[in-house]
């Protein structure tokens, strides 16, 4: 390399999903010479299904159109703006002026970059949830300020310590970060539990920011937004990614105070150039879906989640019956995780193991590729190699996730039954 990376980028990693997509693509191409079917990844929650019909003759129709390939608005058309702001009261009981309130992004991961940037300086501080999204870490940790993690753990039910949060040193905290419903725990949104919050962030100066894309997964719709005296200290970034199947699509929206969103766009109006045309009238249309189409949605998801738990029952993993969302999150059980039988794998070295790991005998702690670890990845890694099917490991999403798997629910029935009776085959057969 010509020259060196900044010094920002020493503080982060190439993105989990991505490493591990690569590792499973190397394993595919070898389990294919050896006549196996390809890897079950019950991994990143990329929903499988099809945005509505109208969102996508929508995106045709326009697409057709002369006159619309330019660029566009860096704060999207009137229609797009009109469309969020009617979704939120139809389904939050929350009204946003269209003008003002209300800004469209290419996907709510784009607005924790972007409001990071905006509003953080090189030593300022953040509360981060532990566990909870990467992108909050590594956002932070980009725009060179400090991460103050706060627990999240079982036997609260995944939500703030509220008597350990105000116990903190909360000198120079900025911004706060929450998830609720909650990734990866699927804990549900709470009204006391945001009025907590806004109180908390009132009284400390904090810009608390509400990530709110899985309210319509086998949730009940709520919006912080919703609690009075809210808005002065509170964002929320929402997204069509899972309650529309539009993640590739990237629409997603950051809402709430005027003032904030125009910092906000200070940024971002410096990194795009504005959202196609074809892609904001689908969203239009897609926001103004009927309850029909969210109750086929969570129909279907519903079903998936039954066979996602079967398969942590057969792991002897517990999970909180209650929980919602686009995943199941389990707790593994004591003792080892189960090793892999198999130990004549001949995979080319630098590569990962062809069926069978190497090193079945490794202690627990110690992945298949020889890492130093954590259980839920030596859990991971062993499923993946022995079964065949790849379980995102929790300790991806913070230390108080070292002892938790997530199963996607983005995968549809026959699939994640395969992916049962493949993984109850490798632990009967060990």
């Amino acid at each position: 390399m010509i020259i060196q990376p900044a010094g920002r980028t020493r503080s982060v990693k190439e993105y989990y999903f991505s490493i591990k997509n690569k590792e499973i693509a190397r394993l595919n191409a070898q389990r294919a010479k050896a006549g196996l079917d390809a890897v079950i990844n019950l991994g990143i929650g990329s929903p499988d299904g099809s945005p509505s019909p109208e969102a996508v003759e929508a995106l045709c129709a326009t697409a057709r159109q002369a006159g619309v390939h330019g660029y566009q608005s860096y704060t999207g058309i009137p229609a797009l703006r009109e469309a969020i702001a009617y979704w939120y009261a139809r389904w939050y009981g929350v009204e946003l002026d269209p003008a003002t309130e209300i800004q469209p992004l290419m996907g709510s991961k784009e607005g924790i970059l972007l409001l990071s940037l905006a509003f953080l300086d090189k030593g300022d501080k953040v509360l981060v949830p532990n566990p909870g999204y990467p992108t909050y870490t590594s956002a932070t940790l980009m725009c060179e300020a400090q991460l103050v993690k706060y627990d999240l753990v079982e036997a609260d039910g995944w939500y703030p310590d509220f008597d350990a949060l105000e116990a903190m040193d909360l000198s120079g905290v900025k911004l706060m970060w929450v998830n609720y419903p909650n990734m990866p725990t699927g804990a549900p949104a709470r009204r006391d539990v945001f009025e907590k919050l806004v109180s908390f962030a009132r009284r400390h100066g904090i810009l608390l920011v509400n990530d709110n894309p899985y309210g319509f997964v086998l949730n009940r719709p709520q919006s912080i937004l919703s609690v009075p005296g809210a808005r002065e200290c509170c964002l929320e970034m929402n997204s069509l990614s899972k309650s529309h199947n539009m993640a590739g699509w990237r629409v997603g929206m950051m809402v709430g105070d005027p003032d904030i969103l125009k910092e906000l766009l200070k940024v971002k109006s410096q990194m795009d150039s504005g959202m196609f045309r074809g892609i904001q009238e689908a969203a239009v249309q897609a926001l103004h879906a009927g309850a029909d189409w969210y109750d086929s949605l969570n129909e279907e998801y519903l079903r998936r989640q039954q066979v996602a738990r079967r398969i942590m029952d057969t792991l002897g993993c517990t999970y909180d019956p209650a929980a919602g969302g686009l995943y199941v999150w389990g707790r593994i059980p004591e003792g080892d995780a189960p090793a892999v039988a198999d130990k004549k794998a001949d995979a080319p070295e630098g590569d990962a193991p062809a069926v069978a790991d190497k090193r079945a005998d490794a202690p627990l702690g110690a992945s298949p590729s020889g890492r130093a670890s954590c259980v839920a990845e030596a859990w991971s890694d062993r499923i993946l190699y022995g079964a065949g099917v790849f379980l995102t490991p929790g300790f991806i999403f913070g230390s108080n996730g070292a002892r938790y798997l997530r199963i996607s629910l983005c995968a549809d029935v026959p699939t994640l039954e395969k992916a049962l009776e493949k993984i109850a085959f490798f632990l009967s057969s060990r």
